[in-house]
């Protein structure tokens, strides 16, 4: 009787042990199928870290969340090293999510802006301060006027695969509501590609853009000595010593803006820009740096008189770099110059000053000097604030005398703004902007605008 008892008993706590474990592993297997979340990353600059979270696993279940935890941890150093820093680029996202073993992942983010400006003592007739669209000798309409816009307001995502023979590949598209007139809001494509093992391909920020150079501005366009443009562009771009040192070329879609005149007619282009860099970083993250980019370009026009094809050559050099003096001081810089490269200064996109006729001779046409720089430095007062101010000057040289009196001569532009963190994800600013333009005949320009701005990422 007391052996069937104890078999009895044992039976009993065999099955409850079977029940045990089976329950365990339905929610082993239950926990394995959800895909890992990563936490909510706040936002940083680079002098300005973001504090370490804790991945101190609880007590409990202790093999699963290891698991879980190590996902989300790959996924997100996969997300940071791929966030690019620098002018206009976005906060890191809240949501990346992984797939098990992080072989996928994808992180969506963005933000909402909302800019008021107010231009007095002279207007610019952009919803940007871009010194070029100055009204030269204004009138009663050119004295004030005040805008809101929300068009700068930002969508992307960004999609990772870790992959056996290709290794990380990325693919990154984003747009914001500029794709029309002011107030039409349009959503417009900014940013397309995939990037794998060095190469970039699809519509990206232009190679010749050095992206760390610039400040933080409330105004989109930003110095108008900056390049910040985009291509539809084939990339290479190797690292090595390091991290210390770093190249890039590309063959980037041309865009041609010149004066052709009654002689000279615009036809498709044939050969592509050529813009090339090369970088020397330093500091325990690479923070600062310096870079030297050149561009080349050929182009294509068709002369009505011979009927004949003819190029012409443009070429232009770049230095340009961000240095971190200390903790609380940073300073940007970018100097260029060349021939026939309006779409690498900011001021002169879209102005049909890549070439001219020659003034006294309409049957030649020649590719026009141009020039600018900006310098800039942003003061970090407390992890929350920072202010920054800089100047940035364009100007266009003659070649053969200038084709016509109001022919763009140069722009200025000053700035000077005030960012704070009202909380990791929502900042507001101030930003005064003065700018002027003069053209060849002496006549001139000048405007001033007050900016302010709230931003919330996520």
């Amino acid at each position: 009787m007391f052996r069937l008892h104890k078999i009895t008993l044992s039976m009993a706590t065999f099955r409850f042990r079977v029940a045990t474990l089976l329950l365990a592993a339905a929610a082993a297997l239950s926990a394995a199928a959800v895909p890992a979340v990563a936490a909510a990353a706040v936002p940083a600059t680079e002098d300005c870290p973001a504090p370490e979270r804790s991945a101190a696993p609880h007590k409990h279940r202790k093999t699963a969340r290891r698991h879980s935890e190590t996902d989300e941890e790959a996924a997100r150093r996969d997300h940071t090293e791929t966030r690019r820093r620098g002018f206009q680029q976005p906060d890191a996202p809240q949501l990346v999510v992984a797939s098990k073993g992080n072989r996928f992942s994808f992180s969506f983010g963005g933000f909402v802006a909302l800019r008021a400006a107010y231009d007095l003592g002279g207007i610019v007739e952009n919803i940007d301060f871009i010194p070029y669209d100055i009204p030269v000798d204004g009138n009663y309409a050119t004295r004030q006027q005040i805008m809101l816009d929300a068009s700068t307001s930002r969508l992307y995502v960004r999609a990772i695969a870790n992959t056996p023979h290709l290794g990380r590949v990325v693919v990154y598209v984003d747009g914001d509501f500029r794709g029309g007139a002011a107030e039409d809001y349009i959503p417009a494509l900014r940013s397309a590609y995939v990037s794998f093992l060095g190469l970039t391909l699809g519509r990206d920020v232009t190679t010749f853009c050095d992206l760390a150079a610039s400040p933080t501005t409330i105004d989109f366009q930003g110095p108008n000595a900056y390049n910040f443009n985009f291509a539809t562009l084939i990339r290479y771009e190797y690292g090595f010593a390091d991290r210390h040192l770093s190249f890039g070329v590309a063959a980037e879609m041309p865009v041609v803006s010149g004066t052709y005149g009654k002689r000279f007619a615009a036809i498709p282009q044939r050969v592509p820009d050529i813009p090339l860099y090369f970088q020397y970083a330093w500091g325990t993250d690479r923070s600062s740096h310096l870079r030297a980019s050149a561009v080349l370009r050929n182009i294509y026009l068709h002369d009505l008189e011979r009927d004949s094809n003819t190029s012409l050559l443009g070429w232009g050099v770049q230095f340009s770099g961000t240095i971190r003096c200390c903790r609380f001081l940073r300073l940007f810089m970018n100097g260029v110059y060349g021939k026939g490269i309006t779409p690498y200064i900011q001021d002169l996109t879209g102005s049909g000053l890549d070439f001219t006729p020659w003034a006294h001779d309409a049957t030649h046409v020649g590719t026009l000097p141009m020039w600018g720089w900006q310098a800039a430095a942003q003061l970090n007062l407390t992890p929350r604030l920072f202010l920054s101010g800089g100047y940035s000057t364009v100007r266009v040289q003659r070649n053969h005398g200038f084709y016509a009196a109001d022919q763009y001569h140069r722009g200025t532009y000053v700035f000077g703004n005030l960012f704070y963190a009202l909380s990791p994800r929502c900042r507001i600013a101030g930003e005064y902007l003065y700018g002027s333009r003069r053209d060849r005949s002496d006549a001139s320009g000048h405007a001033h605008r007050i900016n302010v701005m709230v931003q919330y990422s996520f």
